[in-house]
Parts: C-alpha cells; sequence; structure tokens
C-alpha cells in the first residue's frame, strides 16, 4: 500500500513538471511574439471581451439577464468565451491573459490523458502519453492560439476518461482494475454526464468525438441486459443535457441555419475536397504525421510492430482507444470542411497508442530510444517555435515537417495606432470601420478586436463585398481602411469597393502606415461625418433642438437631406429619443424621423462626462410617396430611453414644401431606424419579400454592430403605438425588431397585434405561428396556422409550418398530410 501511494505521488509530480515545462514554454513564445490574431482567433476574443463585458453587471436571478446572456452567442457555444472572461476579469484584457486559459485546460489534458493511460494500461505508458501530448506539433501550436480546438480537446478527453471509468467497472471493454461499489458508479456516470455537457459548450463537434463510444456501450449494456447501468448512462445523458440545454434551446434556429455556412460554404471557398472522393476519406491520415511529426509516428510504430505480442494483456484497452480514434476519424471526414485543427481532439488517444509503442521497446536498447526520441521531439519543437537557423530548418523539414509556427519578434503592427486615431478623432463617439482587405493580418475581426480593447468604441467590419451594395455602403460609415498589394481572401465586389472609397471625393486619407510585406495600410475619413459631437460651454439641462436645415422644396417618395443641431447634458444626450413627427396643417402625424441622439452612437466609458455637448447629425429622411403638395412643419418630443420621461422639445421654426416638381437633393443614406420601417412595411406580401429583407438586413447589421437600431425602434414605436395603436406599418416594424432581437414574448405580443390589425392577411397569422414554433409552442402555433389557411390554404409555407405544428403536437397524421400537401404545392 505505501509502495502504491508513493508510486502514485511520483506519477502525479512527474506529471506537474510534464505541465509546467509546457506551460513555461508557452508563456515565453506569448511574451515574445507581436503577431496579431487571424480571423478565427481575433473573432473567439471578440467573444470572450463580450462576455466579459456582460459580466460587469451580472444579476443572477434575472431571467432577462440570462437570455441577453444567452444570446451574446448565437452561433458558437459560449462554454470557452466565459472561461476566457473571468480570467481576464482577474488578469486584465488581452492576449496573453485570455490564452491564460490553456493553463488551465492543459492541467485538464495532460492529468486526463494520464488518466486513461493509468486505467487501460500503466503509470509509465500515462505519463509517456502526457508527454506527447505536450510535444505533438499540433498541440502545441494550437496551445499558443485563441481558438476553441485546444479546449475542446481536453474537455472531449476528460468526458473519455470519465466514461471509460465508468465504462471499465462494468466490465464492457476491459477487465475490472478495480471493484467500483453502486454509488461510485453513479459517480463516474455523473461525471461523465456533466463532462460531456461541457463539452458541447465548448464546441458543437464534440459529438463527433465521443457518439461512437456512447452508442457502443450503450449498446453493449443492452446486449448484457445490464439495466441498472443503462439507467446510469440514460441519467448521464439527460444531466449534459440539463447542462448544454439553456444555450441551445435560446439559439437552436441561429445555430442550424448557420451550419450550412460554416461547413458547406466554407468548404468550397477553401477548396476541400467533396465526399465521393477519395481525398476527402484520406485526408486527415495524410495529415497525421505533420500533426504528430514522423519522428514520434514511426519510433512507436516499430517499437509495436516488433514487440506486438509481449503485451497482449493490453489488447482489449486499444480496441477501446481505437473505437474512440475510427469513430471520430470517420464522423470528422464526413464533415465537408476540412481543417487540422477540427480533430485534434482525438491526437490525446493517438498519444496513447504512440506512447503504448515506445513503451513496447525492449533490450538495452529501449530506454535510449525512448528518450533519445523524446529529447528530440523536444529540440524538434523549440526549433518549429523559435528559429535558430538554416540547420534547424533543414532538421525540422525531415522530421517535423509543416509545423513552423514562428514568434514575431521586432515588428509591431498598427492595429492599436489604427483604433487610437479614430478614437482621437471622435473621442465621445461610437465608430465603425469599414475593413476592405482580408488577410490574416488585416481584417475586420483583428481590428474589431482592437477596438473591443479600447472599450468597444470601435468595431470592425467588413463591407463592400456585394456590387449592389457598395453605393450603400459607402454613404453608410465615416471611416474605412484599404491596404495596397495583397489583399487576401476577398470576394470579386471588393476591388470596386475599394475604388469607389479611394476615388470619391467624400473621402479623404487620414492617415498611412507602412507594413511589414512592403505594402501600405490607408485610413479614410469621410470629409462631413455622419455626426459630429462637441463641448460647448452654453449650459442647458434639457435636450434643445438649436437649428434643423433642410431643403425649401422636397419631392415625396425621394430622400431628402436634414440636418438636425442638438445641445444638452451629457446624461441627457446619451439616453436620448427624439421623437419628431413632420405634419401639415391638421395635427395628425404626415412621416416621423425618430431616432436616438447621434444616432445611438454617443460613446463614454464610464458615463460621467459633465457640461454640455452639442451634437450635428447629417441625415436624410423619407417623406411619404403619397404626400400631398403643401407645406410641412416639425414637431419634437423627447423620451428618455432608461425613464421613460417625456417631454416637448424647443427649436426654431422650421417649415418644408412638398412639391412633385421639385428639384432633387443630393441626400446622404437614410437613418437605419428609417430603413427597417421600410422593409416591415413588405412583410405583409410574405416570402416573396423576405429573402430581400433579410439580405437587407444583414446589410445594415453591419453599420450598426451593437443592433441599437432595433432596440431605438422598439422603444420608439411601443411609445408611438399607445398614442395610435391601428398603425399598421409600425405595428409589422415593432414586430419585425422583437424577432430580429430575439424577444420571444415580446415578439408573439407585436404579431398577435398584427394579427388584428391585418386580420384578412393569412401571412399575418404565419409569421405568428413561426415565433410559436420557434418557441416549440405546437398548440398556439397551430391555431394561427389554421387562421392563415381558412384564408389562403394554398399557401405552401403555411402548409410546412402546419406540418411542424402538427409534429410538435405528436399528430403525426396531420403532419405527413400538411407536408405531402406542401411538397405538391
Amino acid at each position: 500500500m505505501i509502495r502504491l501511494k508513493h508510486n502514485q505521488a511520483r506519477g502525479l509530480l512527474i506529471l506537474v513538471l510534464i505541465w509546467l515545462a509546457g506551460a513555461v514554454s508557452d508563456r515565453i513564445w506569448l511574451n515574445i511574439d507581436n503577431s496579431v490574431p487571424a480571423w478565427d482567433q481575433a473573432d473567439y476574443l471578440n467573444g470572450s471581451l463580450n462576455y466579459w463585458q456582460a459580466l460587469q453587471q451580472i444579476q443572477w436571478f434575472s431571467r432577462e439577464w440570462w437570455t441577453d446572456f444567452w444570446h451574446l452567442s448565437s452561433k458558437i457555444p459560449p462554454g470557452i468565451y466565459t472561461v476566457a472572461a473571468i480570467v481576464q476579469q482577474i488578469f486584465g484584457r488581452g492576449i496573453e491573459q485570455a490564452t491564460l486559459i490553456h493553463l488551465i485546460f492543459s492541467a485538464i489534458l495532460l492529468t486526463s490523458v494520464y488518466g486513461l493511460g493509468v486505467q487501460l494500461f500503466s503509470r509509465e505508458i500515462g505519463l509517456w502519453a502526457a508527454a506527447l501530448c505536450q510535444l505533438f506539433p499540433s498541440l502545441y501550436r494550437y496551445r499558443l492560439e485563441f481558438v476553441l480546438d485546444y479546449p475542446l480537446t481536453a474537455v472531449v478527453t476528460l468526458s473519455f476518461v470519465c466514461l471509460t471509468l465508468w465504462t471499465c467497472s462494468a466490465s464492457l471493454i476491459a477487465p475490472v482494475k478495480s471493484c467500483l461499489s453502486t454509488s461510485k458508479q453513479w459517480l463516474w456516470a455523473a461525471a461523465f454526464g456533466i463532462s460531456f455537457g461541457l463539452a458541447i459548450l465548448v464546441k458543437q463537434t464534440a459529438l463527433f468525438f465521443l457518439f461512437v463510444p456512447i452508442l457502443w456501450v450503450g449498446i453493449a449494456t443492452l446486449y448484457r441486459r445490464q439495466w441498472q447501468r443503462l439507467l446510469q448512462l440514460i441519467a448521464s445523458l439527460l444531466l449534459s443535457v440539463v447542462i448544454f440545454y439553456p444555450w441551445y434551446r435560446t439559439n437552436w434556429l441561429t445555430v442550424l441555419t448557420s451550419g450550412k455556412r460554416a461547413t458547406i460554404d466554407s468548404a468550397i471557398a477553401e477548396g476541400d475536397p467533396p465526399l465521393n472522393t477519395l481525398a476527402a476519406w484520406t485526408y486527415y491520415w495524410k495529415i497525421l504525421p505533420y500533426q504528430v511529426s514522423w519522428l514520434l509516428l514511426l519510433v512507436p510504430i516499430i517499437g509495436i510492430l516488433l514487440y506486438w505480442k509481449r503485451k497482449e494483456k493490453y489488447h482489449t484497452s486499444l480496441a477501446w482507444l481505437g473505437i474512440f480514434w475510427l469513430g471520430a476519424y470517420f464522423l470528422c471526414s464526413l464533415n465537408i470542411n476540412k481543417d487540422e485543427r477540427y480533430v485534434l481532439p482525438y491526437l490525446p488517444v493517438v498519444a496513447l497508442f504512440l506512447a503504448y509503442g515506445l513503451t513496447s521497446w525492449r533490450g538495452r536498447w529501449g530506454n535510449r530510444i525512448r528518450w533519445g526520441s523524446v529529447s528530440l521531439a523536444v529540440l524538434l519543437m523549440f526549433l518549429n517555435l523559435f528559429p535558430l537557423g538554416d540547420i534547424s530548418q533543414s532538421m525540422t523539414q525531415v522530421l517535423s515537417p509543416k509545423a513552423e509556427h514562428y514568434a514575431l519578434v521586432g515588428i509591431q503592427l498598427p492595429h492599436a495606432e489604427v483604433i487610437e486615431e479614430i478614437i482621437q478623432q471622435a473621442p465621445y463617439l461610437r465608430s465603425t470601420l469599414g475593413v476592405l482587405p482580408s488577410t490574416p493580418q488585416i481584417n475586420q475581426h483583428n481590428f474589431n478586436y482592437y477596438g473591443a480593447l479600447r472599450d468597444f468604441q470601435v468595431y470592425g467590419r467588413q463591407v463592400g463585398t456585394r456590387s449592389q451594395q457598395i453605393a450603400q455602403d459607402a454613404r453608410s460609415l465615416d471611416w474605412f481602411l484599404t491596404k495596397t498589394g495583397d489583399q487576401g481572401s476577398v470576394p470579386a465586389a471588393q476591388a470596386e469597393m475599394v475604388q469607389t472609397i479611394e476615388r470619391s471625393p467624400d473621402f479623404k486619407i487620414h492617415k498611412s502606415w507602412a507594413l511589414p510585406d512592403g505594402s501600405t495600410l490607408n485610413l479614410y475619413r469621410d470629409r462631413t461625418p455622419e455626426v459630429e459631437v462637441t463641448s460647448v460651454q452654453t449650459p442647458s439641462a434639457n435636450v434643445k433642438l438649436l437649428q434643423v436645415i433642410v431643403p425649401q422644396q422636397i419631392q415625396p417618395g425621394i430622400p431628402a437631406p436634414v440636418t438636425y443641431q442638438w445641445i444638452g447634458s451629457w446624461d441627457e444626450l446619451q439616453s436620448g429619443l427624439v421623437l419628431l413627427d413632420w405634419y401639415q396643417d391638421t395635427n395628425s402625424t404626415q412621416w416621423i424621423h425618430d431616432h436616438a441622439v447621434g444616432m445611438g452612437n454617443l460613446h463614454s466609458v464610464d458615463q460621467t462626462h459633465q457640461g454640455t455637448f452639442q451634437v450635428i447629425e447629417r441625415m436624410a429622411m423619407l417623406p411619404p410617396a403619397n404626400l400631398p403638395t403643401g407645406t410641412y412643419t416639425l414637431k419634437a418630443t423627447y423620451l428618455n430611453r432608461n425613464t421613460g420621461e417625456t417631454y416637448p422639445i424647443t427649436f426654431p421654426p422650421v417649415t418644408v414644401n412638398i412639391e412633385p416638381n421639385a428639384e432633387p437633393v443630393a441626400a446622404p443614406e437614410l437613418d437605419l431606424l428609417t430603413q427597417l420601417r421600410i422593409l416591415a412595411a413588405s412583410l405583409p406580401q410574405g416570402p416573396t419579400a423576405l429573402e430581400w429583407v433579410f439580405e437587407e438586413i444583414a446589410r445594415i447589421n453591419q453599420y450598426d454592430p451593437t443592433q441599437d437600431y432595433l432596440t431605438q425602434t422598439q422603444q420608439a414605436l411601443t411609445y408611438r403605438l399607445q398614442q395610435e395603436s391601428q398603425n399598421l406599418e409600425w405595428a409589422y416594424t415593432l414586430a419585425l425588431s422583437r424577432v430580429l432581437k430575439q424577444q420571444v414574448k415580446e415578439a408573439i405580443a407585436a404579431l398577435e397585434k398584427v394579427t388584428q390589425l391585418d386580420a384578412q392577411n393569412p401571412y399575418a397569422y404565419a409569421y405568428l405561428a413561426f415565433v410559436h414554433l420557434y418557441n416549440w409552442h405546437g398548440v398556439p402555433a397551430a391555431a394561427a396556422l389554421k387562421n392563415a389557411r381558412t384564408l389562403n390554404s394554398t399557401i405552401p409555407e403555411i402548409q410546412a409550418l402546419s406540418s411542424v405544428a402538427a409534429l410538435l403536437q405528436g399528430n403525426l397524421i396531420d403532419a405527413w398530410h400538411y407536408f405531402t400537401t406542401w411538397q405538391n404545392t
């Protein structure tokens, strides 16, 4: 017993030293590296900062806060974002701080691999496998980057070791090493359920690696009629569902709809082999030598071939690992989108195979071969991370090719300087930067990340990707970034967008930076920005409208330029929603131009700006096409977005004449609230308008990365509908804004109002039914669809929704009936 405890303590000490060696190496590399994160890495870092921001005002018992929390990342599970947010809350924000989470996940990974080795083989094999996990090129590379796949590797391995310990105690895949009591069996089942649930919260692809082992043990349990074991397995899976359910319940539709872009579209763009070719199924086999290095692959394989029969007692354990590896390989190959990091989670199992091979060497040379191989692998790792000249590169090309991941030393890219320049020029505004190139070094994601590090004052977005939207993109942003030379991964329309900005008299080069590759980075600024904010000395508590500049005559149905000049205290301006009514002789509104002051882009880090400020807005408004000729004047009301307080805004008299034959006047792009109302007005047309609506929504979402325009719309129209409850256009707009914000209960209430006002339109009921189905409520959806079918039973989309509603209620006959009707219409 004493000797056993001594061996356990010695094994754990060695394991700690293995972890510590990797941790020191990683932190040295990160400390000297000056590179910027590429696309995915920067996108994930942005996600971690979004969650960091949310955790600043955590409300444990608020259902609304939790819903917003789950919505922060609607496509990618929030597990790693949340962990990284907590770490950055403790150690500060930044790349080095965010990657501290890999120290945690390295400890989990090494401990899990060691535990698997001890359970299935021996303590010696467990330690060698842990060491190999530190030395595999793919693993040490992605320990240095903020991606989800390395943490996923750790939690998948943890899940697998928990499943293995539970499975071994049932004698399902290996001889029992220790008799576990029933309570401990339940404990390991619960541990598997928790770890599996957490793995799914890291990345959905966790299922690729654990599905086959779970299925295998499930079938084995049924075959042996071990009903208590089956109950334990089912309970563990239910426990995992409890863990990952809240996020997936909230974002299931986005996860499904984003799957095509993340797999098929990405695979086509990257030129991945289609599934009907041999290359698709041998892709990961071909890159395995690069993932683990030729050295660490061949030496263990030779050991296995030479000494296979000497370790027959481990063959069952090897078979269990083979089930995991082959199942994961098949499912990952079935995914059309290929990348070496997507299969990182099966490398720890590969490490166990290779550790078994290393320890298979016997005789006088066995120890020398093992230690010599690992020592050389350590050298190769350092040569791949810290180049030491041509001789070292020649060595790595032979023994560990395609594994270079050198630290960028002595070169500073200008991302932080670009962000700082924008903030200095617009210190009171939240700005959106249109990033036109898309290279690993210069792209919208990493500029967005550096803007987020500056308290989310600058957002980076890729625009100019569609030829038909270039003019709107150019008119909608004040800042653009272009680059000479290589433009990276960009669509064909990007060249036209670059030319538009470079040749436009509306833009000027604000500043340029020389890049290490010899190209030049140019920051363009609009000569007349949409919003300008300045501090003034005139005291003013309430918001006032000092001036309105508008042409004397404008045509109905055509955007008209208008400039508003506001003044007030910072708190009132930042919290202010201005409700603007343009009306004729009567007091009935003819058109509205509601928006937040500064379009909601007034930015304050600590909310402590003192004094009075002036805000100038250069915008466009849209008088309806059916307006009668005549003179129109303005009424302005202030609505506090936080308290709901309202008061009339004072301003000098202003009028505008509506004249069908008026000379057209050049105007800026319409504000986003007006654009949203235009889009919502087409919703009664049904599916024929939806594709255009959501294409336009995707475009304008780029201009307002926080989607505050949706909140502005909700607040303004909620107030207005209290005054004018029968306005159908406003009702549709409010409903659309709530759907886009994924506010299910509020969207249902808004759509119920729509069905009252547009009671003869079947699409109104279809929209209501869709939101009920999104919320998994089949009965109210079916009731709405019954009304829709009564009005028009020939609409295919209504039949399809009816089939889903019937299916949710368990009515298979009706579901099949509606499905066949849908197929035949």
